[in-house]
């Protein structure tokens, strides 16, 4: 009797062994499944990481590549298919700017409606799209627009603008409100290329690339952070 008791409890030792060993092989499973799943998440945020930098390096280039472009919106189909469009670009430049003098204009490097084939749904005219060979040229263009404000070609209202991708527009258009409340307050604020905000606080000029560093910055000066407390 006493061995049937010793071989059945023997058999349940080796039986619990068993399950055990299962139990730790499965375990070392699930953590190596486990291993292999941070690996694999950390892969992918590597990735995205590198697309993300490769996304951003890509409209670094392609804004630096219409850094030198003016945006004509507004002028009538048609006009450049007897004179082109460098013509009409300069008959522009004459009708609202006849002091700035042909200096400008020889800096044209191209001149060409965009995008290419019209779209039946749009009412509105294709853009002109003027390079310049150089940026100061540009700015110095865009600067007597935003001062005349009201531009047009042959009496029909026209606008110059900047050549910017959509996400650095819409960076810009993230600093409106801050701009307005500066200017508001005399603090000379200004957009930088493609979209930095600059303006003058304490008799120095600060610049900044996004709102989170110009909310550091006025963490610093409870002056400007009451100015700018709805807006941060």
């Amino acid at each position: 009797m006493m061995q049937g008791i010793g071989n059945r409890l023997e058999a349940k030792t080796d039986h619990l062994q068993e399950t055990l060993s299962r139990e730790i092989q499965a375990e070392e499973r699930i953590s190596e499944v486990e291993d292999r799943l941070v690996e694999i998440t950390n892969a992918e945020d590597k990735r995205d990481k590198r697309l993300k930098g490769n996304e951003q390096n890509l409209r670094e280039l392609w804004d630096n590549v219409k850094c030198t472009n003016i945006r004509t919106i507004g002028v009538p189909e048609g006009e450049e298919r007897e004179k082109g469009t460098e013509k009409i670009f300069e008959e522009i430049i004459a009708e609202n700017f006849p002091n700035m003098g042909k200096a400008a204009l020889t800096q044209i490097q191209e001149a060409q409606r965009v995008p290419y084939k019209i779209n039946p749904r749009r009412n509105t005219p294709r853009h002109i799209l003027i390079k310049m060979t150089k940026i100061k040229d540009k700015e110095k263009i865009l600067k007597a627009a935003r001062e005349k404000k009201l531009m047009t070609y042959k009496g029909t209202p026209i606008r110059l603008s900047a050549d910017f991708s959509a996400e650095i527009l819409q960076a810009r258009r993230e600093w409106h409100d801050i701009l307005n409340v500066m200017k508001g307050k005399n603090f000379q604020p200004r957009l930088l290329y493609p979209a930095r905000l600059s303006f003058r606080f304490e008799g120095e000029i600060k610049t900044f690339t996004d709102k989170q560093k110009l909310r550091e910055f006025c963490n610093t000066k409870p002056a400007l952070q009451q100015i700018l407390k709805e807006l941060l």
